[in-house]
């Protein structure tokens, strides 16, 4: 073999050396590659399992801490009842039972809620009721003498309060007559209570007002808020409101709330058309007296009523008895008299009445119009009509009934008007009273001149 063919074979070992030891390079660093490869993807899982391990606790935590969001939540649920006495109104037996029936009234639908809650919003346990009904109390004391209610206006302060005392929660508000509405008052509750979290369902009562409406559809654009809001019906809903109510849970509690308007009583139409300053005075009535078999048959006159605390319920044989006759062959002509400024002067002394006889009376509930005019225009009047009443005790009667201010004031010329047309509590002179601006009577009826100098003769 020549020299050459040697240099041929050691050139081909050479460049197989070369190709082998450049694998090796390639091998080299390719492992070389590979464990930094593995070393970034260790220190990525090591990294990535104490993220997920971070993470999952930090879950843990949001979940305990909205648990006790949610307890927190559901710790004092509740629901909001409003309701606008325009269009809700109790029906004629709970307001012509006074503070009886508001006790009554507020009883029932707080049962009726709860059951209503129970069956169509089973998630909600034992939830509290708040219950806000805004009320014009002197027009809607009005209306219900004018439409045959009943006819003693007090009865319907009587409900209020009966109503007020029934549960904690529970407040019918006066909102008199005012620039401000029951719809105002209840736009606002409504809105405070939309998004409160606490609250799971608001109850609302409309009139026919058709900015109820308008509130019905700004609740309807937001989805978040369907199902929270139910309606309850009492008059039937107008055009306005009955376009949107079927989008909406609605309920009528019917027999709890009238389901039609208290139109006016036929009766006091016809007693206003024959005599506008009349309300519902019955036919000539005189007062017939009845004395002892040993006393004598005398008339005296005084200004001034005195009233014994010693008086009972059944009069014996010889107290004096008043009894009402619807007619006489002998009528004496009927005054009203009058002070030098022509307004009503009642003779009535307020003080000499004893305090414990007015509470008496007023815990017999007895009927105004049968006792001091001598017949009931209420077919299904509550009050009593049944006792015998002496002669002290008429003049309590009276003096009670004088405590409900007339709605014609001084300038009434009815005679036989039983309505109070001064303030009892006023002296003359002096423009208020113990009661201040709470008083029930107009500030013209304070400090009125009790000087009578002539008589308006009906």
């Amino acid at each position: 073999m020549t020299a050459q063919a040697y240099l041929e074979r050691y050139k081909q070992l050479t460049s197989i050396e070369g190709i082998k030891n450049n694998l090796i390079e390639e091998l080299l660093q390719r492992v070389t590659e590979l464990e930094g490869a593995y070393q970034q993807e260790r220190l990525d899982h090591d990294r990535e399992t104490r993220f997920n391990r971070e993470v999952q606790i930090h879950e843990m935590e949001l979940m305990d801490q909205i648990k006790r969001i949610k307890a927190i939540m559901d710790r004092e649920p509740f629901i909001v009842v409003l309701l606008d006495g325009g269009g809700i109104i109790f029906k004629d037996e709970y307001l012509q039972q006074g503070e009886q029936g508001g006790q009554t009234a507020a009883r029932k639908l707080h049962a009726a809620l709860l059951d209503y809650v129970s069956g169509n919003f089973p998630t909600v346990s034992v939830p509290k009721i708040m219950t806000k009904m805004y009320v014009n109390v002197k027009g809607l004391s009005d209306l219900c003498v004018r439409g045959g209610v009943t006819t003693e206006p007090s009865l319907i302060e009587d409900f209020v309060r009966g109503f007020n005392a029934s549960y904690p929660l529970f407040d019918l508000v006066d909102i008199g007559v005012g620039k401000e509405s029951a719809h105002d008052k209840i736009d606002e509750a409504f809105k405070l209570n939309l998004y409160n979290c606490h609250c799971h369902q608001i109850f609302l009562g409309c009139s026919p007002d058709s900015a109820y409406a308008q509130i019905l559809e700004d609740t309807l654009a937001d989805r978040d808020l369907i199902g929270r809001v139910s309606l309850i019906e009492g008059l039937p809903f107008e055009n306005n409101l009955d376009s949107v109510k079927a989008s909406y849970r609605v309920t009528r509690f019917s027999d709890l709330f009238r389901d039609s308007k208290i139109t006016v009583w036929a009766p006091w139409k016809a007693a206003v058309a024959s005599k506008p300053r009349s309300l519902l005075t019955p036919s000539p009535v005189q007062h017939v007296a009845t004395l002892s078999r040993t006393s004598t048959n005398t008339t005296t006159t005084s200004n001034s009523v005195p009233v014994s605390s010693s008086t009972t319920n059944t009069p014996s044989s010889g107290e004096f008895q008043v009894v009402r006759s619807k007619s006489s062959t002998h009528t004496t002509p009927k005054i009203v008299e009058r002070n030098r400024y022509g307004q009503r002067v009642d003779r009535l002394d307020f003080k000499s009445i004893p305090r414990e006889e007015v509470n008496r009376l007023k815990k017999l509930k007895l009927c105004n119009f049968f006792y001091l005019q001598g017949e009931c225009p209420n077919d299904n009047c509550h009050h009593d009509h049944s006792r015998k009443l002496n002669k002290s005790e008429h003049s309590v009667l009276t003096a009670i009934a004088r405590m409900t201010p007339c709605r014609y004031g001084l300038d009434c010329d009815d005679p036989e008007c039983m309505y109070g047309h001064r303030c009892p509590q006023s002296e003359p002179g002096k423009k208020d009273c113990y009661w201040g601006s709470s008083c029930r009577f107009e500030t013209s009826a304070h400090g009125i001149d009790t000087n009578i100098v002539k008589v308006t003769k009906v």
